[in-house]
């Protein structure tokens, strides 16, 4: 028995896949990948990433075969064929694409060099070229380029020719194998089991503790030591996976990635112990800020830990302890607009790359803004902003801190809404108008949970209310612990008639105050500059309905509208699941369908992104299993689920956060 390592290319192995050189034996599983992730492939490839080995083994005992799941001419071999034991999902996809498979239609956008899969989009579009079409052995190069020339491209027409033969030249990109010969059908099975066990993918921030673990004796220690400091003091988010984060940013002045390990590794003792440092300044520096200037005495309301980062490096790599009153506001100011504009729901590892840079500047705090775009405007929040919003939007956050600022406490104990440490009760949230008493069409279940319809109140007062009307229980409370959390005062707005008016009353009163601490925070060198609305997508809705469950063929319904938009859609729930489990799980990309059109569900960094009509929604894996699991917990029969008139987007998309969905 032994194991010889050869090189072939992949238009050779495509060959033997279609003369049936090459066999898939019984124990492989179906062929699963995706269009996106066939794009992927095509994409790495053509950049000239590493795309693996595969493994084979070679046989005169023939064992069963199953369907290599390709489409061509059925053949026997001529020649002994070879046993694909790991690599069927590389080598099928390749093969479909090369041969112009109708499930592996990825197309080829000449100017920014991306690859997807064919779409209506695509279609209408002729700066995209279908691979196969260049791929095709009888395709001129010369009337390719003509027509794209045609079209429109600004590119020189050698460029569009150099980035077309690139494209040829894949056909001559090699694999690497490794071919198993004189083993026995069983070791192969086990070697097979091993080789395709499943199990977590090896993230960035694993690959990141992995690399600091072997690299810096005692790193653990350290970062468990501090995390425990932390946890004592109400900040238990500052734990070891926040910790390794930081002192990667700090060290390699940026988010992490599949760079960054790389580079870690490269890191002397001196740097890391130089960054480990700065961590802990920072942070020694930046929580007490936090607990003064907010209020915030732990860090579980906080809706994204990574909006600290960029603080902690601009806090401690401070050579001074004072920090005056302007900078010290600034800094509060830019986490609320970050918090505001979900900075870090996409594109993670660039965004706080950029904002790392910035924390460095001599004048940090414009810098960081000018990241935001808000250096020459001042941001307002508006009720329109805080219409449809749910306890998942960002303003859940903020209502929490007005509501702080105005001393508002628990209504009949009288107790903190924020207790100061990590093991008091958990922050609790309820309904002024309970649901009880909102049974009715009118109202919908986003109406019910309207941001405008929480509070800040123990479980035990939730209790003491239970199903009573505002009507009922609000003459048990004084005035001013009605006003302390920003609840309008008329008695007609008690009931559920008036309802509708009491969202709008309470929004009124939750912006008016949002933007009262916006501006306590505000530099002055803003003071003089038009103002604009503090969220992109104010005005802007996605609603989301589930009718049925994942087991009886449950559909889950988008209704999108804003200025200009209306569109509906509906897509499988069990699909779209499966979609964001394999993302949060594996960090697998995958397609549903959505209204009648099969759109990529992709890990960009570490934000998950699904087109849905006129959005392109992001956030991370696992705000996007809260909103699920939100929608499986108000889930309406599937006999009730409407009539759907539904069409495929083919506009502009805008960015939405997932956590702004109703």
């Amino acid at each position: 028995m032994h194991v010889d390592r050869i090189e072939r290319s992949i238009g050779k192995l495509i060959d033997e896949i279609s003369n049936a050189e090459i066999l898939l034996p019984e124990i492989q599983r179906e062929y699963v990948w995706k269009p996106t992730q066939v794009a992927k492939l095509m994409d790495s490839i053509y950049r000239g990433y590493p795309f693996g080995s595969l493994l084979f083994w070679e046989t005169d005992d023939a064992p069963a075969t199953r369907d290599m799941f390709v489409s061509g001419p059925e053949q026997a071999p001529s020649k002994p064929p070879l046993f694909l034991l790991d690599g069927q999902q590389r080598l099928t996809s390749l093969h479909r694409v090369f041969t112009d498979h109708p499930e592996a239609q990825v197309v080829f956008h000449v100017e920014n060099q991306k690859f997807q899969n064919q779409s209506a989009a695509t279609q209408r579009d002729p700066k995209w070229v279908k691979v196969a079409d260049v791929l095709d052995p009888k395709a001129s190069m010369l009337r390719l380029t003509q027509r794209l020339l045609d079209a429109g491209s600004t590119l020189e027409d050698h460029e569009i020719e150099d980035r077309l033969g690139k494209i040829k030249q894949l056909r001559n990109r090699h694999f690497v194998m490794e071919v198993l010969k004189g083993f026995p059908y069983e070791e192969v099975a086990e070697i097979f089991v091993r080789v395709n066990s499943g199990g977590r993918r090896l993230g960035t921030l694993d690959l990141a503790m992995a690399t600091l673990s072997t690299r810096w004796t005692g790193v653990l220690t350290k970062l468990q030591g501090e995390a425990e400091h932390w946890l004592r003091h109400g900040y238990g988010h500052i734990d070891v996976n926040f910790l390794s984060r930081a002192l990667a940013g700090v060290v390699l002045g940026r988010g992490l990635s599949v760079w960054s390990h790389s580079k870690l590794r490269q890191t002397g003792d001196t740097e890391l112990e130089r960054g480990w440092e700065v961590v802990k300044r920072g942070l020694r520096r930046l929580v007490p800020l936090l607990q003064t200037h907010l209020k915030l005495t732990r860090s579980d309301p906080l809706p994204s830990m990574i909006v600290l980062i960029p603080l902690v490096v601009l806090l401690g790599e401070r050579t001074d302890d004072t920090l005056d009153d302007e900078t010290s506001n600034g800094i509060i100011y830019w986490l609320l607009l970050a918090t505001i504009r979900t900075r870090y729901s996409g594109s993670t590892d660039t965004r706080l790359s950029q904002d790392i840079r910035a924390a460095r500047q001599v004048n940090p705090v414009r810098a960081l803004l000018e990241g935001l775009d808000v250096e020459n405007s001042r941001a307002e929040v508006t009720e329109r902003a805080l219409r449809g919003r749910t306890k998942e939007s960002p303003y859940f956050f903020l209502s929490l801190l007005v509501a702080m600022a105005r001393g508002a406490r628990d209504w009949w104990y009288g107790t903190d809404i924020l207790p100061a440490t990590d093991t008091a009760p958990k922050l609790e949230h309820h309904h002024v108008h309970p649901p009880a008493t909102l049974d009715d069409p009118r109202f919908d279940k986003g109406m019910v949970n309207d941001l405008a319809n929480l509070v800040f109140i123990s479980s035990q007062a939730n209790k003491q209310i239970s199903g009573r009307s505002p009507a009922d229980y609000f003459p048990t409370l004084r005035e001013e612990e009605l006003r302390a959390h920003l609840v309008p005062l008329a008695e007609s707005l008690r009931v559920p008639d008036g309802y509708p008016r009491f969202l709008d009353e309470r929004r009124h009163l939750l912006a008016e105050s949002m933007n009262t601490l916006l501006d306590r925070f505000r530099p002055s060198f803003l003071d003089e500059v038009p103002v604009e609305n503090a969220d992109p997508s104010a005005g802007l809705s996605l609603d989301l309905a589930l009718y049925g469950s994942l087991r009886d063929g449950g559909r889950i319904v988008f209704v999108a509208s804003g200025d200009g938009i209306s569109w509906s859609g509906s897509a499988s729930m069990a699909e779209l699941d499966t979609a964001i489990e394999y993302a949060r799980v594996a960090g697998i990309d995958s397609d549903v369908t959505i209204a009648g059109e099969s759109v990529p569900v992709e890990m960009i960094e570490d934000s998950l992104q699904v087109p849905i009509g006129p959005f392109l929604v992001i956030g991370t894996p696992d705000e996007w299993r809260r909103v699920f699991d939100r929608e499986l917990d108000t889930s309406l029969p599937l006999s009730a689920l409407p009539e759907i008139t539904s069409k495929v987007w083919d506009g502009e998309r805008t960015k939405f956060p997932v956590t702004s969905t109703d």
